[in-house]
C-alpha cells in the first residue's frame, strides 16, 4: 500500500487468455480482500481452490491462505472455471465493473446482453448484431471478462435466481421465469450445476422470508451521495408518476402490461439500496432491477473517475466536497427526452409545471393506483400528433417535441445503450430544435453515458471561467483531459455553481 493509502500497482500472476487490464494487480487484490475493501466489490472475485467457492472481496468468512487463492475479473469467469458462488457474501449482490464501458465494442456487447438479446436467441445472434464473427466476439469476452457471452448470460441468470430465492417469497416457478427459464426442470438442473444444490435446498437453508411485496438488495461501491441524488431527482420529478422525499424514490411503472409501484431507499448500515417491488410479472424483474441500477448509477467506480478528474483543481475541490456524486438517470429514454425539450430556455420549476400539464392532458390514467401516482407518461405515438400548444408550450418548442416523439415512434431516435455517444448525438441533433446541449443532456440522463458533456451549458462555462464565461470551444477543449468521465465533471461543476444547500438549476 502506498503512503497515500491507495493500493500501489504491481505485476500479478499470469491468467491464461485473460487480458492483464481485466483485473486489478495481484497485490491490489490481496490487499483488498484482506481489508474487505468495499471499493473493490465487483472489480474482481476470489476463488478458493480448497472449497471450490468464489467470493466477493468483502466476504466476512476468514480469509484463505494466499497460495490457495485465484482471482477472476467476473463471476462468470469464476463459474466457468468450475467454482460455485459463496452463500455468505453472495456474489449476486456485487455491482458490475463500469470500467468496461471504456471499451466501446465490449460496452456495446454488454448493453445488448443487458437488453435481453440472448434470452431467446443463440450466442451467434450477438455476434451478428456486433458485426463480428462468433470467434472474434468470444475471444474479446474471454480476454476481458474471462468467460464467453453464453457463460456470462448463464451466470447472470443463476445469480439473479439465487437472489430471488434468498430475499423473496416468490414461488420457485416465478423465480425460474424471472431468470429466463420457461422450463422448471431445466431451471432446477442449471441451478444444481451452477450452485451445487437445488433451488429448494437454498431456500430452506436461508429460512422463511416475510410476506408482502418483495424487497431486493442492490449493492454499490461506496461512496454514494444518496441525499444529493434524491435532491436532483426531486426537483425534476414528473407529477403523477414520481414522488421523491428526503429518504426515498417512488414511482409508478408499467411493466408487462401491469401497473405497479416501486420504492427505492438506502440501507443505513450497508452500501446498498433497497428496492421494494410492487405486484409485478416476475419476468419483468430483471429489467426493473437494471433500470434502478442505471437511475442511481450503482455500477460506477468512483475511484477510477476521481483519479481522472482529480488532476483539475476545480474538480478536485468538488470531489472533496461531494465525493459520492453520481449520474442521476431517468426511467425511460423518451420520458427524459420530452422533459429535456420542455426545459429548454425555462427554469426547472417551469419545466415541471409543463410536465404536469403534459401528463394530465395526454397521459393515461391507471386504474387502482393511489392518487398522485396514477399516471403513465404519454407514448411517442400520442405526442407526435398532440396539440401541445394547448398546455402553454410555445409553437416552436411544441414542434420540436412532436418531432422527437415522431422520431422515437419511427425508430429514428433510439435509447439503446448499445450505441456510442457520437451515434446518439448525431441522431438527436438531426431533429429540428435539438442542439448539442439537449442531445448531450439526454445522453447523460437517459443513457447514463459517462462522457456526455453539454459544452454549451452556461453554468459550466461560468464556473470553468471562474468569473468570466468561457466560450463553447474553450469549454470543450478544457474537458478533453477528463475523458471518458466528463459527465461526472458536469455534476460536480453544477454543484459548485449552486449556492450552499441549494440544488443546481440544470
Amino acid at each position: 500500500m502506498s503512503g497515500n493509502g491507495q493500493y500501489a500497482p504491481a505485476a500479478g500472476p499470469r491468467l491464461g487468455a485473460m487480458n492483464r487490464s481485466a483485473l486489478p494487480s495481484h497485490d491490489q487484490c490481496e490487499q483488498a480482500r484482506l481489508a474487505r475493501d468495499a471499493r473493490f466489490d465487483g472489480l474482481f472475485f476470489t476463488a478458493v481452490r480448497s472449497t471450490g467457492i468464489y467470493c466477493r472481496p468483502v466476504c466476512p468468512a476468514p480469509p484463505p491462505r494466499r497460495d490457495n487463492v485465484s482471482y477472476y475479473p467476473t463471476a462468470a469467469a469464476a463459474a466457468a472455471a468450475g467454482y460455485r458462488p459463496c452463500l455468505r457474501c453472495r456474489p449476486e449482490l456485487s455491482p458490475d465493473d463500469a470500467r468496461f464501458m471504456q471499451d466501446h465494442t465490449l460496452h456495446r456487447a454488454l448493453a445488448l446482453l443487458d437488453e435481453g438479446l440472448l434470452q431467446d436467441q443463440p450466442a451467434a445472434a450477438l455476434a451478428d448484431a456486433m458485426q463480428l464473427s462468433a470467434r472474434q466476439l468470444q475471444r474479446l469476452f474471454v480476454a476481458r471478462l474471462g468467460a464467453t457471452p453464453a457463460q456470462l448470460h448463464a451466470t447472470r441468470r443463476l445469480l439473479l435466481a439465487k437472489q430471488l430465492l434468498t430475499e423473496t417469497h416468490l414461488p420457485v416457478t416465478e423465480v425460474a421465469l424471472a431468470a429466463g427459464f420457461n422450463s422448471l426442470r431445466r431451471f432446477n438442473d442449471a441451478f444444481l450445476a451452477g450452485c451445487g444444490m437445488p433451488p429448494s435446498a437454498l431456500r430452506k437453508r436461508h429460512g422463511a422470508v416475510p410476506g408482502g411485496e418483495p424487497v431486493l438488495r442492490l449493492a454499490y461501491r461506496p461512496p454514494l451521495d444518496f441525499p444529493a441524488m434524491l435532491g436532483f431527482l426531486r426537483r425534476r420529478a414528473i407529477p403523477g408518476i414520481e414522488h421523491i422525499d428526503a429518504d426515498s424514490y417512488q414511482r409508478v411503472i408499467v411493466a408487462g402490461g401491469r401497473a405497479s409501484l416501486i420504492r427505492v431507499s438506502a440501507d443505513p448500515k450497508r452500501p446498498e439500496l433497497r428496492l421494494q417491488l410492487g405486484t409485478t410479472d416476475a419476468r419483468t424483474i430483471p429489467s426493473i432491477v437494471a433500470k434502478v441500477r442505471r437511475v442511481f448509477d450503482l455500477d460506477a467506480d468512483l475511484a477510477t473517475v476521481h483519479a481522472c478528474l482529480g488532476h483539475e483543481p476545480l474538480l478536485a475541490r468538488g470531489i472533496a466536497q461531494r465525493p459520492g456524486l453520481r449520474i442521476p438517470g431517468g426511467w425511460e429514454g423518451f420520458e427524459v427526452a420530452a422533459r429535456a425539450v420542455l426545459g429548454q430556455q425555462v427554469s426547472v420549476a417551469a419545466a415541471t409545471t409543463l410536465a404536469r400539464r403534459l401528463v394530465d392532458r395526454f397521459g393515461q390514467v391507471l386504474a387502482d393506483m393511489p392518487e398522485g401516482l396514477d399516471r403513465q407518461f404519454p407514448t411517442p405515438g400520442v405526442l407526435a400528433e398532440a396539440p401541445l400548444e394547448s398546455i402553454g408550450l410555445p409553437r416552436t418548442r411544441a414542434a420540436t417535441l412532436r418531432a422527437v416523439a415522431l422520431a422515437c415512434a419511427e425508430g429514428r431516435l433510439e435509447f439503446s445503450r448499445a450505441q456510442t455517444l457520437e451515434q446518439f448525438v448525431h441522431q438527436a441533433t438531426a431533429l429540428p430544435g435539438i442542439g448539442p446541449w439537449t442531445a448531450h443532456y439526454m445522453a447523460l440522463r437517459a443513457l447514463g453515458m459517462p462522457d456526455a458533456f453539454p459544452a454549451g451549458d452556461l453554468v459550466l462555462q461560468q464556473v470553468l471561467g471562474e468569473g468570466q464565461r468561457l466560450g463553447e470551444r474553450a469549454t470543450e477543449a478544457r474537458s478533453q483531459a477528463w475523458r471518458p468521465w466528463r459527465a461526472y465533471a458536469v455534476l460536480h461543476l453544477w454543484h459548485l455553481a449552486a449556492e450552499p444547500n441549494k440544488e443546481p438549476e440544470q
